[in-house]
């Protein structure tokens, strides 16, 4: 039970929605855990992961290419005179794979940033195989993000194994927000994509919207 969990753009919610599902298959009686391969500015996002899992895994263990400087790793890293290595970063992927039967790999920032000049977030998907949970930051132009990470998650041969629709609270006054919420309903539904909404400041989901995926 491994799933590779994106985003429609940075800061659409992706460590929030990673933390809630670990918790929910946790909760379940899985042994789930989930790592952020990559970070940079801050260590928060490795903490809640490594909170949601009962510490089981450490910050460190979760994060190990982390980023001093608030920027994307491509921009960090040379400031830091370290260099990307894609090789090791999957290396690191398939060896947490085997340590953990049920594990949640989270990318970093939306689904191209690239990583290298010629690696992306996409490209690291693609390479360890595991099917994609889209998160979609539900505002103003999260229609044609989706349709086109959509997209791109096909042309790189993998599976979108569900939809998770964040609202986040700064876009409450959002008018596109009624709009879309029905869009994505009914375009999951026809796609007969699993689909979750989560509501700003949600606590617990219930993970069998992924049953068809397990």
């Amino acid at each position: 039970m491994n799933f590779f969990i994106t985003a429609t753009d940075t800061n659409a919610g992706k460590t929030y929605v990673t933390a809630l599902l670990t918790k929910a298959f946790r909760k379940a009686g899985h042994s789930t855990v989930a790592i952020k391969p990559l970070a940079s500015g801050s260590w928060s996002d490795s903490e809640i992961l490594s909170a949601v899992a009962d510490h089981l895994i450490t910050p460190q263990e979760i994060t190990p290419f982390f980023f001093k400087n608030p920027l994307s790793p491509m921009q960090a890293a040379p400031l830091e005179e370290k260099i990307i290595h894609p090789p090791s970063i999957i290396v690191f992927v398939e060896k947490m794979k085997k340590k953990h039967p049920s594990l949640f790999v989270e990318g970093v920032g939306g689904w191209k940033v690239p990583l290298t000049y010629d690696f992306t977030t996409a490209d690291l998907a693609a390479a360890i195989r595991f099917p994609v949970l889209l998160v979609v930051r539900n505002r103003l132009g999260a229609k044609n993000h989706a349709l086109l990470t959509l997209d791109s998650i096909k042309a790189h041969g993998l599976s979108c194994a569900g939809m998770i629709l964040n609202h986040l609270p700064e876009d409450e006054l959002d008018p596109a927000i009624p709009g879309y919420r029905e869009f994505f309903k009914n375009f999951a539904k026809r796609e007969e994509l699993p689909f979750l909404e989560i509501s700003p400041h949600q606590k617990e989901v219930d993970p069998s919207f992924l049953q068809k995926s397990i």
